[in-house]
């Protein structure tokens, strides 16, 4: 199976190598679903990536609330919205943010394909 995905240009594709490297990401995300964990993220940022033993990149990601970073670091949208959610973010502002459009242009976008 060819799992060379260059040839789709912006995107990030989420295959199993990607959830390999983003489990402790994706683990800690899921957790959001808590509040008790969202707020000890909240808390101390640093120690509960250490809890989840992130890497050095997605913990650098994290600390740059950097979404699409997070995404190349093998992080899945599903659980990364739990993420963003802390950040006030919604997802539409996140679809904004991989498309490159500004939010207005992106709810366009999506209203436009609706027709």
């Amino acid at each position: 199976m060819n799992t060379s995905y260059e040839d789709i240009p912006g995107t990030i594709m989420f295959d199993g190598q990607m959830a390999t490297l983003g489990y402790p990401l994706n683990k800690m995300c899921y957790s959001f679903n808590d509040a008790e964990a969202r707020n000890a993220f909240v808390a101390d940022e640093e120690a509960y990536c250490q809890l989840f033993g992130l890497s050095d990149a997605q913990k650098k990601a994290i600390k740059d609330r950097d979404v699409l970073e997070l995404l190349r670091q093998g992080g899945s949208i599903y659980y990364l919205a739990k993420f963003a959610g802390i950040l006030g973010l919604n997802v539409q502002d996140v679809g904004a943010l991989q498309t490159g459009m500004s939010v207005d242009e992106f709810k366009a976008m999506l209203v436009k394909a609706g027709e």
